[in-house]
């Protein structure tokens, strides 16, 4: 495998397609709200995303907490409907408990877990990743040594924190890591930018659209050991 040592992995959209799966988080979530609660004004997609602008406006942090985002966009919704400080507290923790256990309600893509399961035997892995997604709790954490989120590192991908925290902990130099993600920006662009090798995940086949050249791509997970030919 030439000089890789390391394979980071991108959860969300790489590993299995979170689309279906938030939509479905959100619509049953509200509904287990409203079952607790009586009928609330969500309001529609340009409402959500300004409240979630405003937001973050106010607190920067929420950029990269995305937990803590939810449980205000909760609170606000919330706030008419609690009788006190700590009936809003706890409507609003249980309410993102109750989303979070949704949010974990994946398929994952098929070819996935076979192809973790021989990478894993070639060369360490790991993951990086924007969301908040729990590999223990999705059981799949046997097959890396580290997970890295937004969270962790008080950033985002394509800024550097995630790349650099896998090389400290890792101990290794950039060269020797091979990043395997999605997104043309927060993926590509961003393990280019560490100096890792990239990988694009391609199941769409989307068209290239960024400045730097295209980096290899995998179309499907039944494709795996191709990985191995462009390390």
């Amino acid at each position: 495998m030439n000089n890789i040592k390391l394979i980071t992995f991108d959860l969300d959209d790489t590993l299995w397609d979170i689309g279906p799966v938030i939509i479905k988080a959100e619509l049953t979530t509200r509904k287990y709200i409203e079952e607790k609660v009586g009928a609330i004004d969500w309001g529609d997609m340009e409402s959500f995303l300004n409240l979630r602008k405003d937001l973050v406006k106010e607190d920067p942090s929420l950029e990269w907490d995305i937990g803590k985002l939810r449980k205000e966009i909760f609170r606000i919704k919330l706030a008419p409907l609690a009788s006190n400080q700590a009936e809003l507290d706890k409507l609003t923790e249980d309410s993102y408990e109750y989303f979070l256990d949704k949010r974990h309600d994946i398929i994952f893509y098929d070819g996935a877990i076979t192809a973790l399961e021989e990478l894993a035997n070639l060369c360490d892995l790991g993951v990086l990743t924007n969301g908040n997604a729990d590999i223990k709790k999705l059981g799949i954490d046997q097959y890396f040594k580290f997970s890295i989120s937004s969270l962790d590192v008080k950033s985002n991908k394509p800024e550097l924190g995630h790349f650099e925290q896998a090389l400290r902990l890792s101990n290794l130099d950039p060269n020797e890591v091979l990043h395997i993600g999605d997104h043309q920006v927060a993926d590509m662009i961003g393990a280019t930018d560490a100096g890792f090798s990239a990988l694009w995940f391609n199941n769409k086949q989307s068209n290239w659209e960024q400045d730097i050249s295209k980096p290899n791509e995998i179309l499907d997970w039944h494709n795996y050991q191709t990985i191995k030919e462009v390390l």
